[in-house]
């Protein structure tokens, strides 16, 4: 079987919408044809010169990291910095480059979830589930062709509340409309008299990165030349997208012997942590990479602990001793991250060659 780029991207993309990437985010295909053969590909955290380098020697025309090579536009690409001379270089060697950074961070299945698979946390759930992703779209069927609409709408990705599918809301009316000289109506004739007829209005959820497939279903399976529709969106969260997670520990530990489990499951030489309370720890927050920003989350959520990555000595004073803070490092609370990437591919493509970085790209060194 040929493998394109496309190929690997729509399923990465399947697992993680880019739809939920965060604002600032620039996940995606970085650099490359989409529609370029695919020998194998080199999986990283980062992609450094060095990670360019492996690629060209294990014959992979492919890299997939976690964190983005490109977050703003280049100006010039003329080899002054390492982004622009890896650039130049993965594109003289036809390299393809893809990045899986925020979307996947927010995933219920994500970067946080191995970290919880990593230290062995039951009950998981998201910390900050994510608000605005879901849209209510709103829309007026005829009585008789409302089933088919529904069918189309829940086959594209419509009607999904936790674990309930096909849900929507259904309230009959009556619509009227008079059709101009160069319309084509379903009902009545062009130029003709107004129409009243019945119909149903109907309600379903749309998340957010199905709104566009959604849509498109409405538009071909509608019989009205123009749809009468709103797609709102909604203060909602949804439970199963948003940033960091908590879970339980089967057996409470003392605060001493879980940093020693952490340091050891998440191969870390150096814990930075606040005051260690006097109770086991039992509810366990984390977040991979910079999580500072969910510390409040993480109290509300009555953690025990919250693991996580580039605190500021001040932030530190935050935990007021109601939490333990434990700053594992940014690369040591996401490096295992490739192998959530190589998990995802090969469900799909069991056949397909990857490769994991031999290289540490943790710029930050420790001497201890």
């Amino acid at each position: 079987m040929i493998m394109k780029v496309k190929d690997i991207t729509t399923a990465l993309e399947a697992a993680a919408a880019l739809a939920y990437q965060e604002s600032y985010d620039n996940c995606g295909l970085q650099v490359g044809d989409e529609m370029m053969e695919v020998k194998a590909a080199l999986l990283a955290l980062d992609v450094t010169e060095a990670v360019i380098d492996e690629a060209i020697n294990n014959h992979c025309n492919l890299i997939i990291t976690h964190h983005p090579l490109l977050f703003s536009g280049l100006k010039s690409i003329s080899g002054k910095n390492y982004i622009e001379r890896i650039v130049v270089k993965a594109i003289k060697n036809d390299i393809a480059i893809y990045a899986a950074h925020t979307n996947l961070d927010n995933m219920r299945h994500g970067v946080n979830a191995k970290i919880a698979e990593k230290l062995g946390l039951q009950e998981v759930k998201i910390l900050a589930p994510m608000s605005r992703s879901l849209y209510k779209l709103c829309t007026y069927v005829p009585v008789k062709n409302t089933a088919e609409v529904k069918e189309a709408l829940f086959s594209a990705g419509a009607g999904n509340i936790g674990n309930y599918t096909e849900c929507s809301f259904t309230m009959k009316g009556t619509g009227t409309f008079r059709p101009g000289e160069n319309t084509h109506p379903a009902i009545g004739n062009a130029g003709g008299e107004r129409e009243t007829i019945e119909e149903q209005c109907l309600e379903v959820l749309v998340p957010k990165d199905k709104k566009s497939a959604v849509l498109k279903a409405l538009f071909a399976s509608h019989p009205y030349e123009e749809v009468a529709y709103e797609c709102i969106a909604l203060e909602n969260t949804k439970q199963d997208v948003g940033a960091g997670m908590t879970g339980k520990l089967e057996n409470p530990i003392a605060p001493e012997d879980f940093l020693k489990f952490v340091k050891e499951k998440m191969k870390t030489g150096c814990i930075r942590h606040t005051e260690l309370l006097n109770k086991n720890i039992e509810t366990v927050a984390v977040c991979g990479g910079s999580g500072s920003f969910l510390l409040p989350n993480a109290i509300a959520a009555k953690a025990d602990i919250f693991i996580t990555a580039d605190f500021k000595y001040h932030q530190f004073f935050d935990a007021e001793g109601k939490i333990i803070i434990a700053d594992i490092g940014h690369y040591e609370s996401e490096q295992f991250t490739v192998e959530l990437i190589a998990d995802i591919l090969n469900e799909k493509f069991p056949n397909f060659a990857t490769l994991f970085t031999k290289l540490t790209t943790n710029p930050v060194k420790y001497f201890c």
